[in-house]
């Protein structure tokens, strides 16, 4: 162990040197022109005394480079977590020589997270075998670490490391205890009994470990158990908060009992809780796939009055429910609401609503909004314009689909190739040489992309040129 120490001193000249001999505290090895590291005991003599006074006297005893503190600045400094216990273990075999509590916490916490789970068990045996003062804020770092290293079963054992160290666990640990532990659905059942089991340990949980379990286990399709643990809140003088509630509207709407998560809606207004948008959008969208889509849209006008205000994200999911259902017409009137409620429509609105409108043939309804989608700056997704296009062309509306392509070339949104395979076809069929020939101009403005290329367009007409030229000679 100490010639991997000289080693590394050897390579690292900035490293303070220790004792050649752990026996020996005299015998000490030197960088030259580094300061020389001392172990002092708690007992020195007189002369050690006095020669510490004078030493220390200009800077104070955590200045002195071979106090208790001296060390833990060393064991802090390192990077190398196994060169930290190197430094600990030299320290910790002087003659009289005590270690910090706070050279076993920074210690213990690096070996956890370079992952030296074992020399951890072995520093907590030795720090216990001191009978030194113990930090919770120590475990509540192990149990973080365990956590981010994904392993429950060392999590589940510090809560018990606690209390033999005599270190009274508090909610905030049991809780960080059971959120590493439901993460994984095997562990579900352990977190449960700890829960269980916790006011024999002094700890008492509160609203956020309720929840944890709650969600849990409605995620696991244990929604009787999650709402046991909900009414066992107001049992226990315990008052769920609007987290509590929204899990358990995400379960009920989860297992397609939307009426239930109605009724917890109301049952949660009516004890002066306000529902957040979370709970609101958890609500309409399962409205919105039960299609109560009337239930859905008082519920969305009752909001404001109830304290929260819709935003884009709630009306978005009206007018896809809406949309989806054939019903874009009403989901017209819901875009209208949105203005005259100060929430403006954005990309996924118009998007949604023009998909919609064409999906019912209504191509002139949603030719309006696509303008108004160009003139608010908003690009088109091709598959939008493809079928604008294509359902004008499909209903023998040419000029129509042609208007269509122009606003796009004019706003430099090409249309989809698909489009062009439609619309120039039907163009030519007409005869009408003068569209051909502006569009082709306009055409010629607009810059090659992937989707629509010059070539692609030009090939169309040579393909009906050819074919109209072989129809005439027969």
């Amino acid at each position: 162990m100490l010639l991997s120490l000289r080693r590394e001193m050897a390579r690292r000249p900035s490293l303070l040197l220790f004792p050649a001999s752990a026996m020996d505290t005299f015998n000490f090895l030197f960088i030259p022109e580094m300061p020389l590291l001392r172990f002092y005991s708690f007992k020195p003599n007189h002369h050690e005394s006095e020669q510490r006074k004078h030493d220390e006297a200009p800077f104070g005893l955590s200045s002195s480079v071979g106090s208790p503190a001296r060390v833990q600045k060393l064991i802090a400094s390192q990077s190398d977590a196994l060169l930290a216990k190197e430094i600990f273990d030299v320290a910790s075999r002087v003659p009289n020589f005590r270690i910090s509590c706070s050279s076993y916490h920074i210690l213990i916490i690096k070996l956890a997270r370079s992952k030296h789970f074992t020399l951890v068990e072995d520093v907590l045996i030795r720090l216990k075998s001191e009978k030194l003062p113990v930090s919770p804020s120590l475990f509540s770092s192990l149990i973080k670490v365990y956590a981010e290293a994904d392993m429950p079963d060392r999590a589940l054992r510090t809560f018990y490391k606690m209390l033999e160290f005599g270190c009274q666990p508090l909610s905030k640990h049991l809780n960080r205890i059971l959120q590493v532990l439901v993460s994984h659905r095997s562990y579900i059942r352990s977190a449960y009994d700890l829960f269980k089991r916790s006011h024999r340990y002094g700890v008492s949980p509160n609203t956020a470990s309720y929840n944890i379990l709650m969600r849990a286990f409605c995620l696991n399709d244990d929604l009787s158990i999650a709402y046991s643990l909900f009414n066992k809140m107001f049992k226990r003088d315990l008052l769920p908060d609007v987290e509590s509630y929204r899990i358990l509207m995400q379960g009920l709407c989860r297992k397609s009992q939307v009426n239930g998560a109605v009724d917890l809606l109301e049952d949660m207004l009516n004890k002066g809780f306000v529902p957040d948008a979370l709970s609101y959008t958890t609500i309409l969208n399962a409205l919105c796939r039960k299609t109560k889509l009337k239930e859905a849209y008082k519920l969305l006008c009752r909001m404001k009055v109830r304290g929260c205000n819709p935003d884009i994200l709630h009306y978005n999911t009206v007018i896809l429910g809406f949309c989806r259902k054939g019903h874009a017409t009403d989901a017209c009137k819901i875009l209208m609401d949105m203005h005259s409620n100060g929430c403006s429509p954005n990309l996924v609105s118009y998007r949604t609503l023009v998909g919609g409108l064409c999906d019912q043939g209504m191509f002139d309804d949603a030719k309006k909004y696509m303008q108004e989608m160009l003139l608010k700056g908003f690009s088109l997704h091709f598959s939008i314009h493809r079928v604008l296009i294509n359902g004008f062309c499909n209903v023998g509306k040419i000029k129509e689909a042609c208007e269509v392509v122009e606003q796009l070339l004019g706003h430099r949104e090409p249309p989809h190739l698909d489009s062009w395979g439609v619309v120039l076809p039907m163009i030519c069929e007409e005869n009408d040489k003068s569209r051909i020939e502006n569009l082709l101009k306009d055409i010629l403005k607009v810059e090659i992309t992937r989707n629509t290329r010059l070539i692609d367009a030009a090939a169309h007409l040579e393909e009906y040129v050819i074919r109209k030229a072989k129809s005439r000679r027969h």
